[in-house]
């Protein structure tokens, strides 16, 4: 998976929100996500396997049970991508600021 997937993934407030508490500590069940939100158990399931999808959450079953859990590694390519980025806009900046200068 790649940083686009996990763009994609985290551009849903509702996703972001359920990764977040998938993120505070123990593995959840999506019945016990959905008591935390103010959105159905089914619409819970469907952001997960979104999740899941880009690699930002592992499914464990435990008997009839889902279990997830965060996985935060697939973050990293998008963190690089986003530091590229963000540092071609510093420099472009700079560059700007001293042309503003020199002008002055």
């Amino acid at each position: 998976m790649g940083a686009d997937e996990v763009f994609s993934a985290l551009s849903d407030p509702t996703r972001r929100e359920v990764l977040f508490l998938v993120a505070q500590g123990r593995a959840q069940t999506a019945t016990e996500l959905a008591a935390a939100l103010p959105v159905t158990r089914q619409a819970v399931a469907k952001h997960l396997a979104v999740l899941e999808d880009a690699q930002l959450v592992d499914a464990q079953r435990a008997g009839r049970t889902m279990r997830f859990r965060a996985t935060p590694a697939p973050l990293a390519e998008a963190i690089v991508w986003m530091a590229e980025v963000g540092g071609q806009w510093d420099e472009r900046l700079d560059r700007l600021r001293v042309a503003a200068q020199n002008r002055a």
